[in-house]
This record gives structure tokens, C-alpha cells and sequence, in this order.
């Protein structure tokens, strides 16, 4: 297919292919105050009830998140129709985010109609966008139109229901669209799809994703920021705040230090990258995005208390912070490395030697402790591989060459 012929599709095989553009990142900017809303929520409501709604909350903005990044991965968000259906699915996803404080309360309708708007909406503008240039493509987003106009419906539903009936509801519409990439959106009449016929260009797919991780990211110094300068500067306080940082630099150095990369390669160079799009970009990111925005929420705790003995909010904030954003990694990085991450198993065991003793310390010594967990995993998978690789290296100078 030549540039003449792909009308808003991306071109593929040309040398800026994988490019993520500028409106892409402009439209992320959306998240951002999203993610904030959800760390927000979850520290305003930390009841079980609380907790439960905010994860469906996360899951909802993932999921339209990272269904607009599939469809960039196709689409060209430099041609202007492109660039106009990301500013209609900015403007439905500021009204998304500041639902979301509310969602079950006074604004469940506005967040169930902001995302019906931008998962229907998004479906059909690209069916529009591929109508007569890529047959494959456009019966599989028949298909995926076809379940999210089913899922639309509890959505819907759950915006006029009250608090308890619009959890079930929207319970259910978002079981609807997490299985349905699982079975190929099987729809009857139109079949299903398979992951080979997900032709995304990788390179681009892992570099959205590690961005949406640093928007995350982004947004626990904002929050640590914005609350260290609102506090009186004790050592306490500045003890908090550096170890607030240093846990964000680790997370960091965690997932970006080699295994975003590696796995940048494995999906750019994979005969199925549509496999791994879906299993280790669609589906794994999420316990990383929830573990960073609940190890802010702790990180908000220990700076406004730092000392005396830490409550269970507290506790529970660091330590389940630290263990979905282990975990997040070792799936992602078993997924795409095929390797079993030793030093994140060990750091989760760490974690979990923690518990009994973290209601005798001080929020900020058990701050303190799960940051120390996260440096060790840092530390140990560096180390490791660089280990690794030089005996690689040692094998293959030390390995006889063939005769000419």
C-alpha cells in the first residue's frame, strides 16, 4: 500500500512507522488528570466499598485509554480527521475524569455517557476510516462494535441506577469488554478474530504504554510535590518526601531500565505481535498503572503523618503499592522475556515478610522498608543481567570459529 492509497491510515513500512506523534501526546494529557482523580478517589474513600469502585473506575480508564492507543496504531493521527476524532475523545474524557469523584454518586451518568461516547464513538469513526482499504480490519472492528454497543447498554443502565445496582451493572459491562479480546470478539455472523490478524506496528504499542507508565509515574511526584509544600519542612517531613522520590525513581528503573526496551524488541520482532499486544500491553499494564497510583496514595499518607504507629490505610497503601507493581512487571516481563524475573519473586516475598511487622512501625520506617524492597529488585535485576550478558559475551568470544 502506497502513501497515496492508505487515506488515514498509517503508512506502513516507512522509516518513522512506529512514531508516536505530538496530538498523541496531547492527548494524554487527559490522563494525567485522570490518574490524579483516581489516586484522589481512592484516598477519599478507602473503604472496601471504596476501594472496589475505584478499581472498576481504573479499569474503565485504562481500557478506553489503551483502545484509542490500538487504534493510533492504525490510524494516522497526523491526517486532520484523526487529529479531530482524538480533540472529540479529549473533550468526552475531561468529562470522564472529573466524574469520576462522583461517578457513584450525583455524575454516574455523565461518566457512563462520556465513555459509551468515546468506546462507541472511537469504533465507528474507525470503521468510517477503513471502509474499502483494509477488509480484515474493518470486520474485526464489526466485531469489537458489536460488544461494546452490548457492554454500552449496562453502562447506560447504571448511569440512572442507584449506588449499589450501578456497581453491578457497570460490574458486568466492564467483564463484557475485558473478555471479549480473549475470545477474538466472537460475534455471531461475523466470527472471530485472531491475534494474527492484529497487524500493530510493536515499537509503537510499547512506547505508548511506557508513556501511560510515566504519566503515572508523573503524576506520584506531582502528588508527594504538591503535598511537601503544603507541610511544614521537619525532618520528618523531608525524610518522607525523599523516600516518596527514591520509591518513584525505583519503580522507574524497574520497568525502564531493561524490560521496556527488551520488550519493545520482542513485540517489534514477533511474527505475532498482536499476541503480545493484547496479552502483555493490553492486559499486564494494568496492576503496574494500579500499583503506582496506590503507592501514591500511601506516599500522600506517610507525608501528612509520618510519625506514630501506622494505621491500616497506611499500611496497606505501601505495602499493596509495591506488590501489584512487582507483580505487574514479572507478569509483563515473563510475558516478553520469557524469563521468571527472580529478583521480583524475591522482592514480593519481602513484601509480604513485611506485613506482621507493619503495624509497629512508623509510616515513614515502613515507607522507608518498601522503597528498600524496591531498590534490592532494582539492584539485583541490574546486576544480574549485566551478569549475564557478560557471560554471553565470554561464551561467544571464546566459542571456535567454523573454517572459512
Amino acid at each position: 500500500m502506497t502513501s497515496a492509497d492508505t487515506g488515514l491510515l498509517r503508512v506502513r513500512g516507512a522509516a518513522e512507522d512506529g512514531k508516536v506523534t505530538f496530538v498523541e501526546l496531547f492527548f494524554d494529557l487527559v490522563f494525567v488528570f485522570a490518574v490524579t482523580q483516581l489516586s484522589h478517589s481512592l484516598l477519599e474513600h478507602f473503604t472496601g466499598l471504596g476501594v472496589v469502585q475505584t478499581t472498576l473506575l481504573l479499569m474503565a480508564v485504562w481500557w478506553v485509554w489503551i483502545y484509542t492507543s490500538w487504534v493510533t496504531n492504525w490510524l494516522d493521527p497526523e491526517k486532520t480527521a484523526v487529529r479531530l476524532m482524538l480533540f472529540a475523545l479529549m473533550l468526552a474524557g475531561l468529562v470522564l475524569s472529573t466524574s469520576i469523584p462522583q461517578a457513584f454518586e450525583a455524575r454516574g451518568l455523565a461518566f457512563a455517557g462520556a465513555y459509551v461516547f468515546m468506546q462507541v464513538g472511537r469504533c465507528l469513526f474507525t470503521l468510517w476510516a477503513l471502509r474499502g482499504r483494509s477488509p480484515g480490519n474493518t470486520r474485526n472492528f464489526q466485531r469489537i462494535t458489536a460488544w461494546l454497543v452490548l457492554s454500552a447498554a449496562f453502562w447506560i443502565a447504571g448511569g440512572f441506577a442507584h449506588e449499589g445496582v450501578r456497581l453491578g451493572l457497570w460490574a458486568v459491562a466492564l467483564l463484557i469488554e475485558y473478555v471479549s479480546p480473549s475470545v477474538g470478539f466472537w460475534t455471531p455472523g461475523l466470527g472471530r478474530s485472531t491475534t494474527a490478524d492484529w497487524d500493530i506496528e510493536g515499537h509503537h504499542m510499547a512506547e505508548r504504554c511506557a508513556l501511560f507508565i510515566i504519566i503515572a509515574l508523573g503524576e506520584s511526584i506531582v502528588v508527594a510535590g504538591a503535598k511537601f509544600a503544603n507541610l511544614a519542612w521537619t525532618p520528618t517531613t523531608v525524610g518522607a518526601f525523599a523516600v516518596a522520590f527514591l520509591g518513584s525513581v525505583a519503580m522507574w528503573w524497574i520497568y525502564f531500565n531493561v524490560g521496556a526496551e527488551t520488550a519493545s524488541r520482542r513485540i517489534s520482532n514477533a511474527t505475532d505481535p498482536g499476541r503480545l499486544g493484547r496479552l502483555a500491553y493490553t492486559y499486564m499494564h494494568l496492576p503496574l498503572v494500579a500499583g503506582v497510583i496506590v503507592a501514591a496514595v500511601g506516599d500522600d499518607l506517610v507525608l501528612a503523618h509520618p510519625d506514630g504507629d501506622a494505621d491500616a490505610m497506611t499500611a496497606a497503601t505501601l505495602l499493596a503499592g509495591a506488590a501489584l507493581y512487582l507483580v505487574g512487571n514479572l507478569l509483563f516481563k515473563r510475558a516478553t522475556a520469557n524469563r521468571p524475573a527472580l529478583s521480583h519473586i524475591v522482592g514480593l516475598m519481602l513484601l509480604i515478610a513485611l506485613v506482621p511487622l507493619s503495624s509497629g512501625l512508623q509510616p515513614l520506617a515502613l515507607s522507608a522498608a518498601t522503597t528498600l524492597v524496591l531498590v534490592v529488585v532494582a539492584i539485583w535485576e541490574t546486576v544480574s543481567l549485566a551478569g549475564a550478558k557478560a557471560r554471553d559475551d565470554a561464551v561467544k568470544l571464546s566459542s571456535p570459529k567454523r573454517a572459512p
